[in-house]
């Protein structure tokens, strides 16, 4: 392989990551497609549930199946997938066809995290531009969620011309997205990494066992539950504008907006400041604050406090993922790509949204924020008990 850092190459590898962020879009399409189908709440909670559940199933065997067909034909295989997912809705539109294109939106995008961040390391060889260069991909995704509702509501105003139950052209306008972003790596020539020999790598029952690590266990849940916190987050943000406060659907995309804002922000101070203290007490003093915004947005029900609560758990849990997952690969750096598949199998936290749904259906909205409350409880015993484990 040649060791020459490829900036341009970098580039499509990069726009990958936008591609990636189309997974939050859950949050605000769940209440357009809540109202198109006359699902209730805790059946809008399962949409994230079918998006998120394919990174448990697929984390470990997607690496492996990467070993033998290369790390850019496993990313351009996640494109064709959500490309397919995407265009579903214009061939039949009905709540399954719905769902189906959820759970392929789920499939690639899976298949996307375990492939697209090594095949960085293809291009780009020097460690600290290495390092670099995934923030940068993690800024890409954070944009990506940011601008999520905005193409629903492009979807709805520019395609639909207003009619709410074009919502779903959102779909094929994220396909679209995805196609170039496909055609691009597609053109641009990458360097394949070295083959992996045959029965060199670790089967999915070693992975799986490294879970008996009680260390890797407690991380492991860390990411399961960091995941959860976030797309709970987001998925329950609009939901307290709309039960609150009687927005619109439209004006309540701004809440999770101004939540991915300020995970942003976040992810921006929280590299500085973590090269300043240890990760470990950076985790420890945002968590608890964390905790604090969760438990105030549970009890209290007032608009301008409500919208910093939100903002306040972006900002808050915004490192705790890359937190969570760097201490995983340190307690065994022996077993790197293994631990690496299961923290991505872990991603399908995701799916305590149902919960959150369910929640909300039969409490309201403090049901509904109490149970992201013990999700970030969890979090909070990761942070003060991970050295001890």
């Amino acid at each position: 392989m040649e060791k020459k850092n490829n900036v341009w190459a970098a580039l499509p590898v990069l726009f990958g990551f936008f591609v990636m962020g189309f997974c939050d879009i859950v949050g605000i399409s769940s209440d357009y497609a809540a109202s198109a189908f006359g699902w209730s709440q805790t059946m809008a909670g399962l949409i994230p549930s079918v998006v998120f559940v394919w990174f448990f199933l697929l984390g470990v065997p997607v690496g492996l199946m990467m070993n033998r067909i290369g790390r850019k034909n496993t990313v351009l295989l996640s494109m064709l997938v959500t490309v397919i997912g995407m265009a579903l809705p214009l061939i039949h539109y009905d709540s399954a066809m719905t769902l189906l294109a959820y759970a392929l939106l789920g499939i690639g995008n899976a298949i996307l995290q375990v492939s697209v961040n090594p095949l960085l390391q293809n291009v780009i060889t020097d460690e600290k531009l290495l390092t670099s260069s995934l923030t940068a991909g993690q800024v890409v995704k954070a944009i990506s969620s940011f601008v999520g509702p905005f193409i629903v509501l492009a979807a709805v105003n520019w395609l639909g011309g207003g009619d709410e139950g074009k919502w779903y052209l959102c779909f094929p306008l994220m396909g679209a997205i995805t196609l170039v972003s496909g055609l691009w790596l597609l053109l641009t020539p990458i360097p394949r990494e070295a083959t992996v020999p045959d029965g060199s790598s670790s089967g999915i029952g070693k992975t799986l066992g490294l879970l008996g690590d009680k260390t890797i266990l407690l991380l492991f849940f860390g990411i399961f539950f960091a995941v959860g916190t976030d797309v709970s987050t987001n998925f329950l943000s609009s939901k307290v504008m709309i039960t609150r406060f009687d927005y619109s659907k439209e004006a309540a995309g701004m809440a999770p907006q101004v939540y991915f804002v300020c995970r942003t922000i976040g992810a921006f101070i929280g590299m500085f400041l973590m090269t300043k203290m240890s990760e470990v007490r950076y985790f420890r003093l945002n968590i608890v604050a964390c905790l604090l915004f969760a438990v105030v947005l549970a009890l209290v029900s007032h608009e301008w406090l409500d919208f910093i609560c939100i903002g306040g758990i972006g900002f808050c849990c915004s490192c705790v993922f890359p937190i969570v997952y760097g201490l995983a690969l340190k307690s065994r750096p022996d077993k790197g790509n293994e631990i690496s598949g299961l923290m991505i199998m872990a991603v399908a936290g995701g799916t305590v949204s149902f919960l959150v749904g369910a929640a909300n259906e039969q409490a309201g909205i403090m049901g509904g924020a109490l149970v992201i409350a013990l999700e970030i409880a969890y979090l909070t015993y990761c942070a003060f008990f991970v050295k001890k484990a």
